[in-house]
């Protein structure tokens, strides 16, 4: 009967349907996993802050995160994310987290991999650099991670805090322990009696929601955050496929919560599978303007 395909026509038609369809989740693999995961986005963002000192205006700050060395970030792609950094001529660093992996891979080889994403680090040419600790860090051995950046010149704050100078004016900058991982202690983290703005960084961006409610976060003007990697798969319609634990509410971009202002960067590397799609690596170029 004409209306029906012989049994072999429908056989090959399944057959070449399969295919097509295994051709293309091949090619959005390669695409996902060699293409998109080392393009990089950067991401100019303008920053008003209120009573920003006159010294402090156009102060550039580029914010990197989430490196994951080397599992999935090869130490060449981090090569290239600093030679752009470097380009920028930002006036100040800051590393929000996770320099590692913990993982099948990195567990046994987390020592070689934070000694070596502190030596590139080491290669930064802006006039200061400062890091805070993520979730994947703390997994390997804060002590270790925090010893790496410093005997290379990146000094990583936890729950501390310390001005940043410029013709007699000052900005603070602060930095939590991992929110995901710990109960950071904003009292010893963030100044009483702050004499500039305030920045903080804090790895989980969920912590943002803590802050706001803290009497000493009506002072911070900035948070700083990373972890979620944007979610790293992002379908049309449908945005991130999965955010981590803290990192659920605030998945990537500029938000304002009261007074306080939030970024979250979408970070460089990617954990679980080495997979960017939709979600390009982020480098983040803070520039400080006065509020209007």
């Amino acid at each position: 009967m004409s209306g029906f395909l012989p049994p072999s026509s429908s056989r090959i038609s399944r057959r070449n349907f399969l295919l097509g369809a295994g051709a293309t989740a091949a090619g959005l693999a390669l695409y996902a996993g060699e293409i998109a995961r080392h393009e990089i986005d950067i991401v100019q963002r303008p920053i008003p802050i209120r009573d920003l000192p006159d010294p402090f205006h156009g102060y550039r700050i580029v914010q990197i995160s989430d490196i994951h060395l080397d599992e999935f970030t090869e130490p060449f792609f981090l090569e290239r994310v600093i030679r752009h950094v470097n380009a920028l001529q930002p006036d100040l660093v800051l590393l929000t987290g996770d320099f590692v992996t913990l993982g099948a891979f990195t567990f046994v080889s987390a020592h070689h991999a934070v000694h070596r994403c502190a030596e590139l680090l080491a290669t930064l040419t802006a006039p200061l650099r400062y890091a805070v600790l993520g979730n994947h860090d703390i997994g390997v051995g804060a002590p270790m991670v925090i010893h790496a950046l410093k005997t290379n010149g990146t000094p990583v704050l936890v729950n501390s805090y310390l001005p940043i100078e410029r013709k007699g004016a000052r900005l603070w900058l602060c930095g939590t322990e991992d929110p995901a991982t710990s109960i950071p202690k904003l009292e010893l983290t963030v100044p009483a009696n702050p004499d500039g703005p305030v920045i903080l960084m804090a790895h989980a961006p969920d912590y943002a929601d803590t802050v706001i409610r803290h009497p000493l976060g009506q002072k911070v003007d900035l948070m700083l955050s990373g972890h979620t990697h944007g979610g790293q798969v992002r379908l049309p319609f449908l945005g991130p496929m999965v955010l981590p634990p803290m990192g659920k509410h605030y998945s990537d971009g500029l938000f304002h919560l009261n007074r306080m202002q939030l970024y979250v960067n979408r970070g460089i590397g990617t954990v679980g599978l080495p997979f960017r799609f939709n979600c390009p690596p982020e480098i983040t170029v803070l520039t400080l303007n006065p509020e209007v």
